[in-house]
């Protein structure tokens, strides 16, 4: 129950100052949205050579094993998901399993790791723009051109309907995924110059290798953003049903997706060959190769292409999640409440995508002129500061589903909404110690600049737990509406 009870006209001028387009998003757009947001190319050929040169061959079992994590914690999230619908999805669910303090500190948590993740696609969608447009078709310009032409085209997109943004990342996310399965059958028909091997799912390689623990590093990290089904329920069609599908299709296709395809290169090169390939000089280029071997050279320039539009698939799915987290807290007027508003025709969240795009502009900005490179300190560095900050947001709404079904279970089974949920919490729990104690694996620095990089996400969580016992102390009516759902559910606590 609510500490504050409070009627539904004291609670509007905090709720209801802006709506967004109910209605607009079915099943299919949703999971473009999530899946878009997981860049899978990029996954592919970045974090399956990485991952293989840390970790070894077991690189494609420990991506179904961080896959069936997430899909324990989704069982009850999206249970969850079904009581309490808010666009400030991790806000509303910690604030109602573990307590409005709780809520506030990961929704500072939660922000902040979109919005850094947000800016980092700039720097990459630069550094392979220019790489890219430069190398194949002779167009010459710097980083810096490429990141602010991606982010105007990401201001028009945000400012329109919701529906805009989802065509165009399923066309995006459809073209991507295309290439890598035209290659895994070819691989697959052609063979490769070893027999198959399991190795990859043998749990010796998965657990036990040495360095076993960055395998779980890379994977978690390949999921982000998979918790965004829920950020669109106030704009889905029927969300009671599309929020669920919508996550278990996202999670399940893409831990099938990813091991099949790691998995994929073990066969192209041999599960010997592999590994000298992902510890030798070039290990960056393996996708490619294996693109060019068993396709020829026109499939290595197509994925090339298709790296920017991966990255910048990525980039509108982040920047729709920030813009909705920052709506999200500008209607509960913990941030501007300037930030609540809807364009009156297209109902998008106007004010906070174009709050993002001014942030993205000033952080690229910054980045030229002290001449950062746009690949190893600006997109790596906020990167993984954004990756820490969201797998610790995700395992406290795991612990906060267990704590909202415990006290009633809601018509739900106890499997589903307290035993998944609380190994799924433990499963990731683990991935955020892992990413905490080899954070020099994703940011490839050693020394206490990785500390610094960790610090704001607990800093974060401790601010909004001040701020909230301080507005729970000042104003009690207005503590009490924090976290409300928009259709008043709040009864059912």
């Amino acid at each position: 129950m609510s500490e504050h009870p409070i009627n539904t006209a004291e609670r509007a001028p905090s709720t209801r100052r802006g709506s967004l387009a109910a209605g607009r998003l079915g099943v299919g757009d949703v999971v473009f949205f999530v899946v878009s947001a997981a860049a899978p190319l990029t996954v592919v050929a970045s974090a399956a050579p990485t991952s293989m040169r840390m970790g070894g061959i077991g690189a494609a079992g420990a991506m179904l094993v961080c896959a069936v994590v997430l899909i324990l914690f989704a069982l009850g999230f999206t249970a969850m998901s079904t009581h309490v619908r808010n666009t400030g999805a991790f806000y509303a669910y910690v604030s109602r399993g573990l307590g409005k303090p709780a809520g506030l500190g990961v929704s500072f948590v939660t922000i902040f790791a979109y919005a850094i993740l947000t800016v980092c696609f700039y720097g990459f969608i630069g550094f392979f723009g220019e790489l890219t447009f430069g190398g194949l078709f002779g167009i010459q310009l710097p980083w810096v051109v490429w990141s602010l032409i991606a982010a105007a085209v990401v201001a028009l997109l945000g400012y329109r309907k919701i529906d805009v943004g989802a065509k165009v990342l399923g066309v995006l996310l459809t073209a991507e995924v295309a290439i890598l399965l035209v290659l895994s059958v070819a691989v697959l028909v052609q063979g490769g110059p070893e027999p198959w091997s399991a190795a990859p799912f043998d749990p010796k390689e998965i657990f036990f290798a040495a360095g076993a623990g960055s395998l779980f590093v890379v994977g978690f990290g390949a999921y982000l953003g998979f918790e965004g089904t829920a950020i669109y329920a106030e704009e889905a069609r029927n969300p009671r049903r599309t929020v669920p599908i919508a996550t278990y299709l996202a999670i399940g296709f893409l831990g099938v997706f990813y091991a099949f395809t790691f998995w994929m290169l073990t066969v192209a090169f041999g599960a010997d060959g592999v590994i000298e390939i992902a510890r030798g000089d070039a290990f960056e280029t393996m996708v490619f190769a294996a693109g060019a071997e068993y396709l020829g050279d026109w499939a290595a320039i197509v994925m090339q292409v298709l790296i920017v539009t991966s990255f910048f698939a990525c980039l509108l799915a982040f920047h729709n999640a920030s813009s909705r987290y920052l709506y999200s807290l500008g209607r509960e007027r913990l941030l501007p409440a300037a930030l609540g508003r809807t364009h009156p025709k297209t109902k998008a969240p106007y004010v906070a995508s174009a709050v993002m795009s001014v942030i993205a502009v000033a952080a690229i900005l910054v980045a030229f002129l002290l001449g950062a490179d746009p690949f190893l300190q600006f997109a790596i560095w906020t990167y993984a500061t954004g990756v820490a900050g969201l797998v610790f947001a995700q395992a406290v709404a795991a612990v906060a589903v267990v704590g909202f079904f415990a006290r009633n279970r809601r018509g739900h089974s106890v499997w589903r909404v307290l035993v998944a949920p609380a190994i799924g919490a433990a499963g990731l729990i683990t991935g955020f110690l892992l990413i905490a104690f080899n954070f020099e694996i994703v940011t490839t620095m050693t020394g206490p600049i990785n500390w610094v990089l960790l610090a704001p996400t607990p800093l974060l969580f401790i601010v909004g737990i001040v701020i909230a016992m301080i507005i729970r102390r000042r104003d009690p009516a207005r503590y009490a509406a924090l976290a409300e759902n928009l259709d008043d559910e709040r009864a059912e606590a």
